[in-house]
């Protein structure tokens, strides 16, 4: 096995499971939590980020390594392959990269950090709404968004390990 079949491996294992994780996000999570009243909904979702922001190992791994390996997987694999297998290659790195990272950074974080902050026994029931539509429509979105864009680079990296 070379470098970039196993680096190609690890990334797209790695970015699979990224995919999974924001689409369980987009059709368990959310729509789970989404019954419940603003301030339910504020603490349930506050407590379910906690995890991920106290820096859980193993969600840590997946996530950064799924970065290190689909990044590596493209400086290996780029001059070494050519055809469509190159361009498969560069097109599963570029989405998820820029279709999956950049709204994570941008808008997801930024908005569970905003969540995050809020002392919901100390919202008016107005506030609390408030904060929810604040948050929920536009982080929701962004989840759909960053889910199918996910789930297209991991299809192009199985394909890719298909035809090598």
């Amino acid at each position: 096995m070379t470098a970039v079949s196993v680096a190609l491996l690890a990334a797209t294992l790695l970015v699979s499971l990224v995919a999974g994780f924001v689409f369980a996000f987009a059709v368990v999570v959310m729509p789970g939590i989404h019954a419940l009243d603003d301030g339910d909904f504020i603490r349930s979702f506050q407590r379910i980020d906690g995890v991920i922001q106290r820096g859980d190992p193993l969600f840590g791994l997946v996530f950064i390594g799924s970065i290190v390996a689909l990044v590596v997987a493209v400086v290996l694999g780029a001059p070494a392959l050519a055809g469509l297998e190159g361009t498969l290659l560069l097109a599963a790195g570029g989405i998820y990269l820029v279709g999956v990272l950049v709204p994570t950074a941008s808008v997801n974080v930024p908005l569970n950090n905003r969540l995050q902050r809020l002392d919901v026994d100390a919202l008016s029931p107005e506030e609390r709404s408030a904060a929810r539509q604040a948050f929920e429509p536009r982080w929701n979105r962004w989840n759909r968004i960053r889910t199918g864009l996910a789930c297209a680079s991991a299809a192009l990296m199985t394909t890719l390990l298909v035809i090598l």
